[in-house]
């Protein structure tokens, strides 16, 4: 999250409008702390409660493109996770550009990836247009 609220105000300053959830915002910022606690139990639930989902589909409906910051994790390097492959899909669906931060994953949906990405950064914002 803290990567997240990093790179908005870093495009922001470039002169993009990105936005993220506030409630990424709030928890960075050492607020809704009970939420943390909370996610490690129910993730599930309070991605309902929160309406994540349907939440990102409108923010992403509203704007010209996303960035996925696809950072090394759980072991693969530029790791795409399952929500992050769905805002892919809300983007390509919606006609909105998808940009990758760092090159495609070696991963088992690595096609799918490919089929909805629009261009790879290989880390250099510039090259958003």
């Amino acid at each position: 999250m803290k990567e997240m609220i990093e790179f908005r105000d870093k495009l922001n300053v470039m002169g993009h409008e990105a936005i993220v959830h506030q409630t990424y915002v709030n928890w960075v910022n050492g607020k809704e702390l009970d939420l943390h606690k909370r996610l490690e139990k129910e993730h599930a639930k309070i991605k309902r409660e929160l309406d994540v989902f349907k939440w990102y589909h409108n923010a992403i409906a509203n704007s010209d493109a996303i960035l996925v910051l696809n950072f090394d994790k759980n072991g693969i390097e530029n790791y795409i996770g399952g929500n992050t492959l769905i805002e892919m899909g809300f983007a390509h669906v919606n006609d909105k550009k998808v940009f990758l931060l760092n090159p495609v994953p070696e991963i088992g949906y690595k096609d799918e990836i490919l089929a909805l990405t629009d261009k790879v950064l290989n880390g250099d914002l510039s090259q958003i247009n």
